[in-house]
């Protein structure tokens, strides 16, 4: 990825000074940096207001209610770790981070639940592995912070007015994702 990145700022720089047009792309590459840093503080900041957030839901309980009330569903969604509380703590944990739209949260949950699931079958992804990457990945997000902290950080009035969409694209994601692990694990086991 590094090389393609790299080579599209070689050409985009050998193709402006080519064209006469050096100092434009040395002013725009000025700027971009700026608005990059300034975008980057933006969303840090909004990240770490949503990673507070998560840090108090747990230590007032909260979390682990949720936790509780997501307990059934991925039970149906991990029968093969369901004993395993240790793992379920963590994939209920990682739900509840991408839930709240905390991917940088979710992502130490979600390889915390990924080493326990893969415990139970060294060398090979089980279902349930298998299913966790798709859960991961697809992810319905209730509150969608890092587009949202985007979304002001670019001056929008209202960020969060997108979240039907979000929330519509999130659980057709998330449902289509969920059909294909369940149907390819059958298929693969015949």
């Amino acid at each position: 990825m590094t090389v393609i990145w790299t080579g599209m700022v070689a050409a985009s720089i050998l193709c402006g000074l080519a064209t006469g047009q050096g100092p434009e792309v040395a002013a725009a590459a000025v700027e971009g940096a700026a608005a990059a840093v300034q975008l980057a503080l933006s969303i840090a900041g909004m990240l770490c207001l949503w990673t507070g957030v998560m840090e108090v839901m747990r230590q007032s309980g909260l979390a682990d209610r949720l936790s509780r009330l997501l307990s059934p569903v991925l039970r149906r969604l991990f029968p093969q770790a369901a004993k395993d509380r240790e793992a379920m703590d963590s994939i209920s944990a990682n739900v509840s981070a991408n839930l709240l739209g905390l991917g940088s949260a979710a992502t130490p949950l979600g390889l915390e639940a990924a080493r326990r699931l893969a415990r139970r079958s060294p060398g090979t992804a089980s279902d349930s592995l298998c299913m966790l990457v798709v859960c991961n990945t697809a992810s319905i997000q209730l509150i969608p912070t890092t587009v949202a902290s985007v979304r002001a950080a670019e001056g929008c009035a209202a960020p969060f007015d997108i979240l039907p969409a979000v929330w519509l694209a999130s659980a057709l994601s998330v449902g289509v994702g969920i059909l294909a692990c369940k149907v390819f694990s059958r298929v693969w086991r015949a």
